[in-house]
């Protein structure tokens, strides 16, 4: 009978590799946390009727309040499939601002629109290039109202990434204890 010696240094692999797949799945438990607090931020701004008196410094810590905005100068022009306020879809048209990308408005219809700026009110909502955009309301450009920027379209996966780490942890744990015991045969 052959004696039955742990290799060490694959131990050792393996331990550090289900040690950082734990530590990894405590990290995301932590995130969840974090970030229903910042729903609730998204949540509570967006009940808030209540406008900014000015275009926010950090725009993203402002998400889904409602703020003027002043379109200096109308940039680039695109149109992307979303959703109006009766949650029909078709494309929602958005001109590239200093400062901020301004969603105008909806249509059933890519067909491009004319809008040379000026000032606004909308909500900043995420997206864009900058992390976010400011979506217009009142529409502009004789389009239609798009969908309300809404927070609890925001995922909050971090609780099944938890789940994922503590499955691949214990996934690598099984695999290592059955080429252990292959390798005692």
């Amino acid at each position: 009978m052959s004696e039955r010696r742990i290799p060490i240094i694959p131990t050792v692999i393996v331990a550090a590799a289900i040690a950082t797949m734990i530590g990894l799945g405590i990290w995301q438990l932590g995130r969840l946390d974090e970030k229903e607090a910042m729903l609730a931020r998204y949540e509570a701004a967006a009940e808030n009727p209540q406008r900014l008196s000015a275009f926010p410094q950090d725009p993203l810590a402002n998400l889904y309040r409602r703020t003027p905005f002043d379109c200096e100068e109308a940039g680039e022009w695109n149109a992307i499939s979303g959703r109006n306020a009766r949650d029909q879809a078709g494309y929602v048209h958005i001109i590239s601002c200093p400062g901020a990308d301004v969603v105008l408005g909806w249509s059933q219809g890519p067909n491009r629109v004319n809008w040379d700026g000026g000032e606004l009110t909308g909500t900043i909502a995420p997206g864009g290039e900058a992390g976010f955009r400011v979506v217009a309301d009142p529409p502009l450009a004789g389009l239609e109202a798009n969908a309300t920027p809404d927070p609890s379209s925001t995922p909050n996966t971090h609780l099944a990434y938890a789940g994922q780490w503590f499955f691949f942890a214990f996934t690598a744990l099984v695999i290592y204890i059955l080429a252990l015991r292959r390798r005692w045969r």
